[in-house]
């Protein structure tokens, strides 16, 4: 069964339902989220996209992201998804929401309503290797580093929506 995403307007109402890869190619608005998850020593888990990805193999990104079912909270969504992806489950916090839009090479757009959540974690993930190729903990500071010295090295969506985080961290300090 093919999955569909939420369609929204602009003040995240939704107003249809449609398939992934149509939203994706038509570039509609749609209903998103991510997922950061910190340890104790402030670091944030970040994966590695797997490398037979339609878009964006073995780019680093958040923790985990992905889109709510039609019914589903932003929470359960998100604690689905870290299940599927990364194979464990915290409690997650939704810190903001935002809209953006970034073109993919391939002709694929992600036109999202993303919130954003964060939880905590210190043991080790028990990846899903068809979703993911590998992991690590960074802390943001080197985070925000590394993407400004290899941007290539990251997902679109991750650069605009971390961008959004760190700012959010610092605002917390």
């Amino acid at each position: 069964m093919e999955e569909k995403v939420i369609l929204v307007d602009t003040e995240n109402r939704q107003i249809g339902l449609m398939p992934k890869m149509e939203a994706h190619e038509k570039a509609v608005l749609h209903r998103a989220f991510s997922v950061f998850v910190m340890n104790e020593k402030g670091e944030t888990m970040l994966q590695q996209r797997a490398a037979h990805k339609y878009h964006s193999p073995l780019l680093w990104t958040n923790t985990c992201c992905s889109h709510q079912r039609d019914g589903e909270t932003n929470i359960d969504a998100g604690k689905r998804r870290l299940m599927e992806e990364m194979g464990f489950v915290t409690e997650l916090t939704e810190l903001f929401s935002f809209m953006y839009k970034a073109p993919f090479d391939n002709g694929l757009t992600e036109h999202e309503y993303d919130h954003v959540m964060m939880g905590r974690f210190d043991g080790e993930p028990k990846i899903n290797t068809d979703e993911v190729e590998d992991w690590k903990w960074m802390h943001p500071r080197d985070i925000k580093q590394d993407i400004a010295l290899h941007p290539n090295n990251y997902t679109a969506w991750f650069k605009i929506i971390f961008e959004r985080f760190y700012e959010h961290l610092i605002e917390k300090e």
